[in-house]
């Protein structure tokens, strides 16, 4: 099998303010859009497209099933930055900054239709003590 493109699919209420959300904070751009769908790209990620709950291309059973519990997630260079940016933008942040204990750094956000956005940065494994990501 030779994958040419990668895709993730989220079935929600309000496709437009789920793409306004990623266009506008995270600079994703609508490469197509009809009623009810919406595909958007960016050159550093998957493409990400948004069907309307209901919308009768999706099979019988997944129509009215929402996003509920999958997760939306972006590996980025500068935590903190990005943290102080969507702050600075009004974006609600779900989860304050954290570190787990396996290195992994990260904050949550929500679009406006409850899809969780997870910002993720690696700690460097040389040994040194990360910083306090708290503001």
């Amino acid at each position: 099998m030779h994958i040419t493109d990668t895709a993730i699919c989220l079935t929600v209420d309000d496709v437009p303010a789920s793409v306004s959300f990623l266009t506008r904070h995270f600079g994703y751009t609508e490469a197509m859009a009809a009623d009810g769908f919406a595909s958007l790209s960016h050159p550093g990620a998957p493409s990400v497209v948004f069907h309307r709950r209901g919308l009768e291309v999706l099979p019988e059973g997944f129509r009215d099933r929402t996003a509920d519990g999958v997760i939306l997630a972006f590996v980025v260079n500068d935590l903190h930055r990005e943290y102080e940016r969507l702050r600075a933008e009004g974006v609600t942040i779900t989860l304050e900054p954290r570190e787990e204990p396996w290195g992994e750094r990260l904050f949550m956000v929500a679009d406006p239709n409850g899809v969780p956005v997870e910002l993720v940065e690696w700690a460097e494994k040389n040994g040194n003590e990360s910083a306090n990501m708290a503001p």
